[in-house]
């Protein structure tokens, strides 16, 4: 009895995920390297760099970096591999720019130095007339 070969699927015969499941492929993988207190924006309307952001932290510079190459690893198996990525030197504060969505991810102290959160979960305020 012969066994078929394991064939890996590569980039180009993955589907290309979209939308929320796009998004629910980033949290799933921020999930699987343990990153912590992850929020997700909305941020159609708001901004037209990008439909989602999502913010994450880790515990330390080395889980950082794992948070981020997990990430990037997960993005490049479902064919998505041109993510831009900044800040890996220093993993402080590392960017992933998946295109539609923004993903920062953290140290604890460098989070809530800059509290991205707060400036991009605010509500519009309401434009007044001017009579």
């Amino acid at each position: 009895m012969t066994e078929s070969p394991n064939l890996a699927a590569s980039p180009s015969t993955l589907p290309n995920v979209e939308g929320e499941d796009f998004v629910r492929l980033i949290l799933t993988a921020l999930e699987d390297a343990k990153a912590e207190e992850t929020i997700h924006i909305d941020l159609a309307g708001k901004s037209s760099l990008a439909d989602a952001m999502v913010v994450t932290q880790g515990r330390s510079h080395r889980h950082v970096n794992a948070i981020a190459d997990r990430l990037v690893q997960a993005l490049k198996d479902s064919g998505h591999g041109r993510a831009r990525v900044e800040g890996l030197p220093a993993c402080d504060w590392v960017l992933i720019d998946a295109g539609d969505v923004i993903v920062h991810v953290f140290r604890p102290e460098v989070r809530a130095f800059y509290n991205l959160e707060k400036i991009w979960s605010a509500d519009r305020p309401v434009e007044r007339l001017v009579v």
